[in-house]
């Protein structure tokens, strides 16, 4: 082992690590959807900006699967990145953080110093195997007590991506008191059976692993060698899921257009041949340029995230469907009555541009954003500037961009259901 990175059993923010720009708050006992209830938790949270002394322009950011709170910022001690959305949030960007008091939280159940499985529970070990079932709708119930926490009775507007955009949905539905406006981006309404075959592929390769120890290899992992002693928990599983995960994040014409065959030259003395993956064939070829990227993404991703969230989470989306237990789906989301944007990617397979219409077409405040990109479901990270055209457009109809500026809320919330066809905007 010497010389090679061996991990720990868990990569996750842990107790006396720098906490950098985080803030923590404890909460009593969560009941959650499923039945159980989790006896207390923490979640780690960051803010930017000041609260207004009518606590009337506070924006919450929601972040996607494997993300955390710093939505903006410089990386840093405690922060190993910059803020994964700093073209969006920061100052002068469209949610400007001069303007706008903005709070991001670490979800419940993530592992960047927010109550996760590999969390301390009250017996003074980790969750590990305990960790109870939660759901979309728990994240959002978590949050509302963070608001609460904060001062916050309303929020000026709610705005996440992917697994962030449900929570945004949840948020609007389960809490429309509570919400100004909101923007929904490449997420929908409820988890497809393409979006759980994969995700149930992602937590089968993780439980697979023999290092994941029925989810207690916090405890258990038995060090990799003697004389470093460092555990190793399910790096594999969690390596492969991650794989399986990037390939459905990222569009085949991107990839094609990144490392096509052309891009990529073999070993000659290899017979042309690319490096196989198959251990311990032709270990000596040139890898391709394909194989190398996911190495590479996969190799970063392992030693920042936790196996335990990954599953947790993973399930979390499988199980997610905003209108459960309300009614139908065009009875839960007509009755939305403030502005929302939503934005769809043309190249997005895991989240394709049907369910982004389909929210519009229930949704009778709701404006459809196209994003012609060819990046993806991960567009909604790299295309910024559509992404900001439609938060500045969203609180404009909400009456709230740019507090105190001029012409702010003139523009007029188009409700009719005959309107939507000429909502759809391709930027």
């Amino acid at each position: 082992m010497t010389g090679q990175y061996v991990p720990p059993a868990t990569s996750r923010w842990r107790e006396g690590d720098p906490p950098g720009r985080r803030r923590f708050a404890r909460f009593g006992s969560l009941p959650l959807e499923f039945g159980a209830t989790l006896p207390d938790y923490q979640l780690a949270y960051e803010t930017w900006g000041t609260l207004s002394p009518a606590r009337d322009n506070a924006i919450l950011i929601e972040h996607a699967f494997t993300g955390d709170s710093h939505v903006s910022g410089a990386a840093g001690p405690g922060h190993p990145t910059p803020g994964w959305w700093d073209d969006v949030v920061g100052p002068g960007a469209a949610v400007d953080t001069d303007e706008w008091f903005v709070v991001c939280a670490n979800v419940l159940g993530g592992c960047q110093g927010s109550t996760g499985p590999s969390s301390v529970a009250p017996d003074g070990q980790p969750w590990g195997s305990r960790w109870p079932r939660i759901s979309i709708r728990d994240h959002v119930n978590a949050e509302v007590r963070l608001a609460e926490h904060l001062g916050i009775d309303r929020w000026a507007s709610v705005i996440g991506g992917s697994m962030g955009g449900m929570r945004a949905l949840e948020w609007l539905v389960g809490h429309p008191e509570r919400v100004g406006s909101a923007v929904v981006v490449a997420a929908g309404a409820a988890a497809t059976a393409d979006q759980i075959a994969t995700q149930t592929a992602q937590i089968q390769a993780i439980v697979s692993d023999p290092n994941w120890q029925a989810g207690d290899y916090y405890v258990t992992a038995a060090p990799a060698s003697e004389s470093d002693g460092v555990q190793e928990g399910p790096e594999a599983g969690l390596a492969i899921a991650r794989r399986f995960a990037h390939l459905s994040y990222r569009s085949e014409e991107e990839l094609e257009d990144r490392f096509g065959g052309a891009r990529s030259h073999p070993t000659v003395d290899t017979g042309g041949a690319y490096h196989s993956a198959i251990p311990g064939r032709d270990p000596d070829a040139t890898p391709h340029d394909v194989q190398s990227y996911l190495d590479h993404q996969v190799g970063k991703f392992t030693r920042r995230f936790d196996a335990g969230s990954y599953v947790t989470l993973s399930d979390s989306m499988s199980s997610f469907d905003v209108a459960r237990g309300r009614g139908s789906l065009h009875e839960v989301l007509d009755r939305v009555s403030v502005p929302v944007g939503v934005a769809g990617i043309t190249s997005d397979r895991l989240f394709p541009l049907r369910l982004q219409e389909e929210l519009v077409a229930h949704i009778p405040t709701a404006q459809l954003s196209v994003i012609k990109s060819a990046y993806g479901h991960d567009g909604f990270l790299v295309e910024s500037e559509p992404v900001q055209d439609l938060i500045t457009t969203v609180l404009r109809r909400a009456g709230g961009i740019r507090p105190g500026a001029s012409g702010a809320g003139t523009e007029p919330v188009a409700a009719a259901d005959a309107e939507r066809s000429s909502r759809a905007v391709c930027v």
